[in-house]
């Protein structure tokens, strides 16, 4: 029997989702050797267990912990796909704010007294923290980047069905960086996370004459210390480059992120 692969949907754009439909044909080739039981992007039928269960977005309520929990318990491999389901992406900077001021940022002071008694909305907000998919289950590959890489996710679905090991990058953007002759952002006056920041994106956003914001969170050996010297020396304050670290890694794993001495 061909392997059954599933899709799930938690706190995200599900823009990941929308980049595995893309593949289309190669998508389509890859049928002949999956069964996707469970897309709801693309089909309404569900099933009861799964061989592969693709997981997009981060967690932000105890009830998506308790479906994530029932979903790894349904699966053999469990894939977190996304910078929302490895890192937090930006809504994760939430954790660094009380729920009420959250809340009140977002819909203003007027309501801020109604949300502490309104059981429709205070159980989100109440949340102290937004989690990755692994703070709350064993997860077994990832997928970096937002949205995810075309050619990783394929790469990785042949890696399980033939059952041997994927080959993700180690190295870091700036190499990828390098190699498409790219004019170093900072050059540029940019200030950028490519040093730190794993690669596999073919430095995309660096190619097309941005930046990068580190939307795959950090490589393994992460030299932090270095980096935020040069952003002082390029003249950032200690929250400033917080701030720049928080955009997609506020969740990155628990003492990856070490604060600054002087940071607020």
């Amino acid at each position: 029997m061909k392997p059954k692969v599933a899709f799930f949907d938690f706190a995200s754009c599900e823009g990941c989702q929308l980049a595995v439909l893309n593949c289309e044909d190669i998508l389509l080739d890859l049928l002949e050797w999956v069964d996707i039981v469970e897309f709801r992007e693309a089909i309404s039928e569900t099933a009861s267990r799964y061989d592969v269960a693709f997981i997009e977005g981060s967690i932000h309520r105890e009830l998506d912990a308790e479906r994530l929990r029932d979903i790894r318990a349904r699966t053999t491999h469990l894939v977190a796909m996304g910078a929302c389901a490895c890192i937090g992406n930006v809504q994760a900077r939430a954790n660094f704010l009380a729920p009420a001021e959250n809340y009140q940022r977002v819909y203003g002071s007027e309501d801020r007294n109604r949300v502490q008694t309104d059981p429709e909305f205070w159980p989100l907000w109440s949340q102290t923290r937004v989690r990755t998919v692994a703070e709350i289950v064993p997860v077994d590959f990832e997928l970096r980047g937002c949205p995810l890489v075309p050619e990783e996710f394929i790469e990785l679905v042949k890696a399980l069905v033939t059952g041997t090991a994927p080959r993700f990058t180690p190295h870091p953007v700036c190499v990828e960086c390098k190699a498409f002759e790219n004019e170093c952002a900072f050059e540029r006056g940019e200030i950028c996370m490519g040093q730190l920041t794993r690669g596999g994106c073919k430095a995309v956003c660096v190619t097309h004459g941005y930046r990068c914001d580190g939307c795959r969170g950090l490589v393994p050996h992460a030299n932090l210390e270095a980096h935020r010297a040069l952003l002082r020396r390029l003249g950032l304050s200690d929250a400033q480059i917080a701030n720049r670290y928080r955009l997609f890694m506020s969740a990155e794993p628990p003492g990856r992120l070490v604060r600054c001495s002087h940071e607020p």
